[in-house]
């Protein structure tokens, strides 16, 4: 899935009622949803950039090795696109977790914003946020660590 495809996507997407469409092709699996949330405007990515986020392959990025001061067997989700980070669904409400908090596997853990489109970021694992490695607001790499969980 070329860069253009994505484009046309993200258009058919904001001149219609549908809220979210989700496409697998040659392997390459892509979901866009409406956001409801409005954040502060960030910076968006340059066009070099959402090249260079589409050229590299689609696949899971490998987690990071735990911190070894930790001493424990710790999950990292990590960014699946390339975009901005955020903590809550809007800049007035509550996080979505803090450190210490008990998650479930599929629970909501932040939101990253890309071409203007909000994509939540679920937990893979249940277990407890162990740390929470970008700041709100904070650009993010595809791959990037976001979270540590220690899974339960």
């Amino acid at each position: 899935m070329n860069l253009k495809e994505i484009k046309e996507l993200i258009e058919v997407l904001k001149d219609s009622d549908i809220a979210e469409i989700e496409l697998e092709k040659a392997g390459t699996k892509i979901r866009l949803k409406k956001g409801l949330v409005s954040h502060e405007k960030a910076p968006l990515p340059t066009a070099k950039e959402e090249l260079a986020a589409q050229a590299q392959p689609q696949i899971a990025a490998p987690a990071p090795e735990p911190p070894a001061e930790a001493g424990k067997n710790l999950f990292a989700v990590n960014s699946p696109i390339v975009g901005t980070f955020y903590r809550s669904p809007s800049p007035d409400a509550a996080v979505y977790v803090e450190v210490g908090d008990i998650v479930k596997k599929g629970q909501i853990l932040c939101i990253i914003e890309a071409m203007k489109l909000m994509n939540e970021i679920e937990a893979e694992v249940s277990g407890k946020i162990a740390a929470i490695l970008v700041e709100n607001a904070q650009p993010v790499e595809y791959g990037e660590p976001l979270f540590h969980i220690e899974p339960v």
